[in-house]
């Protein structure tokens, strides 16, 4: 048996993986053209199970082609040197080595797993790597003149539609450069614009990511394009402030559709204008959420051997199914699904929850995850009490073996600020921005399709970009399964005072009405909300957007604030 034969079936089957990934990405651009953004979420969600596919179909073909020879333990060690030789030119190497990992333990027996059979560390390096032509253009607006330069851009977009008004748009570009840029810009001799030749698609939205560079300084820029009815082109703003891209790549989003044949070269351009966004989020924002779980779990590991404080319970009210620990030095949380369970709920049925919020549109406010099987942490790194309430709600997926402890399954994501915690300690201020936050939360996630379920403020989270996030999600349904009524009035006093409700409650039953108990019951909070958000009180509202959602109709979510878009930009348009 040949390893590097073994190793060309593997690499193959990688091949396969990422031809149809670029694909999915070139069928985004022509659905976006023609307007069909239902098919859009449909190509982002169907993408999100690419990966263990073509695994599975590597494995398949392995087994059949090689037999029980693999299990061989000897070969592997040869397998793993013949693979590095075949990634010496390959456009993806880091991809192409998660691959491999993913193979090997899915075919190889849990005894097997041996660091030198797997890619530990990075074997192939990415650095100056590139494509042919190069992944992004480069413009000289010194040579050619600012404007021709905006509609050279524009033309080399490559867009099969027409624009609505071209020259209007780079008006305004020009405009909100002018007035959003740090004053006072000089144009140095170096002056150049960089624009990534794959646009980003997500949902209604094509976005195009692209940096000024000025005496060697990155200011990044992130123009969205959309369409109008009559199948025309826009843009709708262009963004300069950092914070503002950051948000762009939010875990709380879907991912985007790029077609790029050299990722890494795109998360090095887009690190240089996010520098404190770790690569393993952009990774995942780019639909390659694999290796970025595979960077998430190195920056993990060095993160432990760099730091000294212990893992703990976090902040909040504990959840009826969901145990959560973190590490205060390390801005993650750490979810378990509890043995003991305070709900009469599956542990299938959460997994299912969590399941259909990784292939749904996020909408922004649903808080994405990286679900992770046998994690392997130090146990002296645990506070005890943690031990002992693991050990009380959760006992199947604990395990201690030679002071390491491990957690048989478990969901890692961005630590937040629960709500709740967050409005007891708010001013004023703060807290009329939380709570018009909450209620555009849950609109947009309605826009979605999406019901939240259970709606209390511990159940959502303050970002560091003071945006509200939903991160409970073992009663979220779709919108359009719930049946919103009104409470119909008591037919008597009796009924009126009777501990149990007069009328009859299906088990899909939603009365909006009764969100008020249980979510303004503090002047402080009920005045905001009936300020922003009164009718998400009436059964008339969510019965609205059912119809819509039902329709076909899709909402307009946008990434970035209203008063950023050109048409709310009055000082722009004079």
């Amino acid at each position: 048996m040949s390893a590097v034969a073994i190793a060309q079936v593997m690499l193959e089957g990688f091949d396969r993986h990422y031809g149809l990934f670029r694909y999915n990405a070139q069928q985004a651009k022509n659905r976006f053209e023609s307007g069909h953004y239902q098919a859009i979420r449909r190509l982002a969600s169907d993408r999100i199970t690419f990966y263990d596919q073509r695994v599975t179909e590597a494995c398949d073909r392995l087994s059949s082609t090689f037999g029980d020879e693999m299990l061989n333990e000897g070969v592997w060690p040869d397998v793993k040197k013949a693979y590095i030789m075949l990634l010496t030119d390959h456009r993806q190497p880091e991809l192409a080595e998660t691959f491999f990992n993913s193979v090997t333990t899915k075919l190889l027996a849990k005894e097997y797993f041996r660091n030198e059979y797997l890619f530990v560390r990075p074997a192939v390096s990415t650095d100056y790597l590139d494509s042919d032509p190069p992944s992004y253009r480069i413009y000289y607006p010194k040579k050619r003149g600012i404007r021709k330069t905006l509609i050279d851009m524009a033309v080399d977009l490559g867009m099969a539609c027409p624009w609505e008004d071209i020259d209007r748009d780079l008006r305004l570009v020009l405009k909100a450069a002018c007035h959003d840029l740090e004053r006072p810009f000089w144009a140095e001799g170096d002056l150049q614009i960089h624009v990534l030749r794959g646009l980003f698609f997500r949902n209604k939205g094509a976005y195009v990511i692209g940096r000024i560079m000025n005496d060697g300084e990155p200011i990044g820029f992130a123009a969205p394009i959309l369409r109008n009815a009559a199948g025309q082109l826009y843009l709708d703003t262009v963004i300069f402030d950092p914070e503002q891209i950051s948000v762009l790549f939010s875990f709380a989003r879907a991912y985007f559709m790029v077609d790029m044949e050299v990722p890494s070269a795109y998360v090095q351009f887009l690190r240089s204008m996010m520098p404190n966004k770790p690569k393993s989020e952009l990774y995942t924002m780019l639909g390659l959420q694999k290796q970025g779980k595979t960077l998430f779990y190195r920056d993990f590991l060095h993160h432990l051997k760099h730091s000294t404080d212990r893992f703990c319970l976090a902040a909040g009210i504990e959840g009826l199914v969901m145990l959560v620990f973190t590490l205060p030095s390390f801005p993650y949380v750490f979810k378990i699904i509890k043995d003991k369970r305070s709900k009469d709920v599956s542990r299938e049925f959460i997994a299912s929850k969590y399941q259909l919020v990784k292939l749904h549109d996020r909408a922004g406010r649903m808080a994405d995850t990286w679900e992770y099987s046998n994690v392997d942490f130090p146990a002296d790194r645990f506070e005890s009490s943690l031990i002992e309430k693991l050990r009380a709600f959760a006992p199947s997926m604990l395990e201690i073996v030679d002071g390491r402890v491990i957690i048989k399954h478990v969901y890692i994501e961005r630590r937040m600020i629960p709500l709740n915690l967050y409005l007891e300690h708010a001013t004023e201020q703060e807290v009329d921005h939380a709570v018009k936050e909450y209620g555009d939360a849950i609109r947009q996630l309605v826009a979605a399709n999406i019901f939240p379920g259970d709606m209390l403020y511990k159940n959502f989270g303050m970002t560091r970009h003071r945006r509200v996030v939903f991160y409970d999600y073992d009663e979220i349904q779709y919108l359009t399964e719930c049946n919103f009524r009104r409470i119909p009035p008591p037919r008597t006093p009796e009924d009126e005072m009777a501990s149990e409700p007069w009328y009859t409650v299906g088990p899909n039953d939603v009365f909006p009405e009764e969100f008020e108990l249980f979510l303004l019951g503090q002047p402080k909070l009920r005045k905001p909300f009936m300020k922003y958000h009164a009718e998400l009180l009436q059964a008339d509202y969510w019965s609205a957007q059912q119809q819509r959602i039902q329709s076909g109709l899709l909402d307009d979510v946008f990434p970035y604030p209203e008063e950023l878009r050109f048409r709310n930009r009055h000082e722009l348009l004079v």
